[in-house]
């Protein structure tokens, strides 16, 4: 699920950095009713999350990372929930991708404390 999650973000960055205006808005109707440079902020913090929730694992180094873009991923869906809705449009999607990420957030939580810590 994590990975599916992953995966779904980065697309969405790659879409959001490198497709054109015109496109973006047939697919999603806000992305051409609102500065650019705000969808361009929304692929970047796409994409660090997409990576954050990978990355720390496949390389095994900073399991709290994993943790963070989770819980930062979360605050994202609940910013685009409010967004959505404040136009009259669904938020499921980002209530979905929310709750996964809270999901994973919680799964992860206690892998932020060191190793060494006493039983």
């Amino acid at each position: 699920m994590q990975a599916l999650l992953s995966v779904t973000l980065v697309w969405a960055a790659y879409m959001k950095l490198f497709q054109s205006p015109q496109a973006l808005a047939a697919m999603w109707p806000w992305a051409g009713q609102v500065p650019p440079v705000l969808v361009k902020l929304t692929g970047t913090l796409d994409l660090l999350a997409g990576i954050g929730l990978v990355l720390p694992a496949l390389l095994r180094v900073g399991p709290a990372l994993t943790f963070a873009a989770a819980v930062g991923l979360v605050l994202l869906m609940v910013c685009a929930m409010f967004f959505h809705l404040s136009r009259g449009e669904s938020p499921v999607f980002n209530a979905a991708f929310g709750l996964l990420a809270a999901f994973v957030a919680w799964g992860r939580r206690g892998q932020s404390a060191s190793p060494c810590r006493a039983s």
